[in-house]
């Protein structure tokens, strides 16, 4: 199922999430419609309060082929180890249009568990270990321009909600 993306305004991409304790068929069905609308929207990565849901659970796909054979489901996940930094151009499917260089670690090391709860661990480079840590940071209610100063931000958010209007989409402030 698609569900709709919650956009920059909405205070659930503000909240730390909570952790999950049931692994069952909810938790299955929520990570396939997450997977799901990531795809529909055309990201590599998608996290529970993007589409408002407060389970600390993500998925990322950064592969080619974008068939979910390569889909990564992190559930409870956190960074374990970073190494080096780099930066690269950033988007976000919650600030659709707006895109920034931010400078993350060059790689990461994840530890998760899967929809069956089972204990994984994924290290990631490149386009990887910037989507790790983009949606980890979701679930920490911290989106990309907070790595912006402070002026800076202010300044591309505004101007991206002015294009949010021009294209009449209401945003909350």
């Amino acid at each position: 199922m698609i569900r709709p993306i919650r956009l920059l305004g909405d205070p659930i991409l503000r909240r730390s999430t909570d952790p999950v304790e049931r692994f069952d068929e909810d938790l299955a069905s929520f990570l396939d419609d997450l997977v799901d609308t990531m795809y529909h929207a055309e990201g590599v990565g998608l996290a529970a309060p993007q589409v408002g849901d407060s389970r600390r659970a993500t998925v990322i796909d950064v592969s080619e082929e974008r068939d979910g054979s390569l889909v990564l489901e992190l559930v409870n996940p956190r960074i374990l180890r970073s190494e080096g930094t780099i930066p690269s151009e950033e988007g976000c499917l919650s600030i659709p249009g707006l895109t920034e260089t931010i400078e993350r670690a060059a790689e990461v090391e994840v530890e998760y568990q899967d929809r069956h709860g089972e204990r994984n661990v994924v290290a990631g480079t490149e386009l990887l270990s910037r989507a790790l840590q983009h949606e980890i940071d979701h679930l920490n209610g911290i989106l990309f321009i907070d790595y912006l100063g402070p002026l800076k931000r202010r300044l591309v958010v505004r101007e991206w909600r002015r294009s949010m209007a021009e294209q009449g989409i209401q945003v909350a402030d």
